[in-house]
């Protein structure tokens, strides 16, 4: 118990330090902050709810050998981000971390890394949840013949983001608990899930087959272009590990719990995928008509055809449950990202958006807010096919574009960055050009069309959210912020962040 009081007094000091009162409760384990990465990355997410899309844009070659190689590519932006957040442990995260190390224009810096983050938290609840609600609807649909017309969808993902929303609001407690069975259902499911599709099918493919075939059902001509699209499947999984960083605030040692968390989620999500990946693969039975199954239905339909009805519902009841997990989780660092941004009065409504119900010590406006833009997000869907990808796109360029801006301002730093306990040593320079280098491609790449000829009804909308939102950040800033906003906060000095607490606590 002295050792757990030690470690809360110091990460209360360091939060003062940083100009924080302790608003939000501290009772996370580093193992339930390694969770909340883990599940909001989710291979069993994000692997499957774009499988079908892999089996289009590339086939198996490209399912199977893009997942190693972005998962170490992203490796890199994760270490970046890990060392930047063992200086900075607070639930402001990526913008917070901007504004401390940009040398000038700190608070543009902030501004506009803080309107990426919020892009990309919004878009990748949205691409969870979304995906979950098609999975849903694939077992529905197999369970009941319930069909896939796009407001039925529409109609789940609301659901699911109700559900979600209540459980962020009030279930606080079930929430870490859930988190924490979360890292175990996803690798037990993903040990099952293999095992039953390696020994129940009477027929595989040929490994031959699932290393080297190359499928383009995408209308481009040019390979080597399927080959770069294709990577979407894999780095959209490989997102929201910065949620790490956001819940320090609410973890013990979280100078060094934060930065373990991201980095680990990364490594065990980058094992655990690539044998689910591969399991799935060698499962296929009927290639051309699994691949054409209706947006994320591929995989329900590789699982029925390998296992039969029941065995097959019963593989995807343990990918609905873990991208349930995944969602909610989703929402938690979402909402935790909202309430920081708005404590420093970036977000318009700041006021409502930081608000903290005294009873759950939860940012409960912040939940609902995250949860209506993800809502908003994913409605194109009843007219535009290729909603889903989109969405999976915006996740990823506003979220790694948020990643790295503070690795390239602490690169600029040289020497005179101030290391955490957590930090990479000579390596730091090596690893955080490698991290730009790779977001600044992938930030091009998945802007651009995935279908030929292009139409209304499949046009990549990705960079039109893009624009909409550096359109707004930035005449909001110009108009406006330029003249108020000046970065992140402080509440205040030592006796005032005090009262704070006290207040709360009542």
């Amino acid at each position: 118990m002295a050792v757990e009081e030690t470690a809360l007094t110091s990460d209360e000091e360091i939060l003062h330090h940083l100009g924080y009162a302790q608003e939000l409760r501290r009772r996370m384990s580093g193992f339930s902050n390694f969770a909340v990465s883990f599940t909001i990355i989710s291979i069993l997410s994000g692997c499957l709810t774009l499988y079908s899309y892999g089996m289009n844009t590339g086939g198996p070659a490209e399912i199977v050998w893009s997942w190693p190689i972005v998962g170490i590519m992203t490796l890199f932006v994760g270490l970046a981000m890990a060392e930047v957040c063992s200086s900075y442990p607070t639930a402001g995260g990526l913008y917070y971390f901007a504004a401390k190390l940009a040398p000038n224009n700190g608070p543009a810096w902030s501004w506009f890394t803080g309107w990426f983050n919020f892009l990309g938290q919004v878009a990748v609840t949205a691409g969870i949840d979304f995906g979950a609600a098609f999975t849903i609807n694939a077992y529905l649909n197999l369970q009941f013949g319930m069909g896939f017309a796009p407001w039925q969808t529409i109609l789940i993902f609301a659901i699911v983001l109700l559900v979600h929303g209540l459980l962020n609001q009030f279930g606080i407690k079930i929430v870490a608990l859930l988190n924490d069975v979360s890292v175990w259902w996803h690798i037990v499911g993903v040990l099952v899930i293999v095992a039953v599709l390696a020994f129940v099918p009477a027929h595989h493919q040929s490994t031959s087959f699932v290393f080297t075939h190359f499928v383009n059902n995408t209308g481009w001509h040019s390979g080597f272009y399927v080959v770069l699209i294709g990577l979407l499947l894999a780095q959209y999984t490989f997102t929201g590990y910065d949620a790490s960083a956001h819940m320090t605030e609410e973890t013990h040692k979280a100078s060094t719990a934060g930065p373990r968390g991201i980095v680990m989620s990364i490594i065990v999500s980058l094992f655990a995928g690539w044998v689910l990946l591969i399991g799935v693969t060698y499962a296929i039975q009927h290639y051309a008509h699994e691949a054409l199954q209706p947006s994320t239905a591929a995989p329900a339909q590789i699982f029925v055809d390998a296992l039969g009805g029941t065995g097959g519902k019963l593989l995807l009841l343990i990918v609905i449950f873990a991208q349930l997990f995944c969602g909610m989780s989703s929402v938690t660092a979402n909402s935790r990202m909202i309430y920081a941004f708005s404590r420093d009065g970036a977000v318009p409504g700041s006021s409502i958006w930081h608000r903290v119900n005294k009873r759950t010590r939860t940012p409960t406006n912040a939940i609902w807010l995250a949860a209506g833009f993800a809502l908003i997000l994913g409605l194109p869907d009843l007219w535009n096919p290729t909603a889903y990808a989109a969405v999976t796109s915006i996740a990823v360029i506003g979220l790694y574009i948020a990643y790295v801006l503070p690795t390239f301002l602490r690169l600029r730093q040289g020497g005179s960055f101030a290391r955490g306990p957590w930090h990479l040593g000579r390596w730091s320079y090596v690893v955080g050009w490698t991290a730009v280098v790779w977001v600044v491609i992938i930030s091009i790449l998945f802007m651009l069309p995935t279908l030929s000829p292009i139409t209304v009804g499949n046009f990549n909308y990705t960079v039109f959210a893009v624009v909409v939102v550096i359109g707004f950040a930035g005449i909001y800033w110009a108009v406006s912020a330029r003249k108020w906003f000046t970065g992140p906060k402080v509440q205040g000095t030592a006796e005032e962040l005090a009262a704070i607490e006290r207040e709360l606590s009542v």
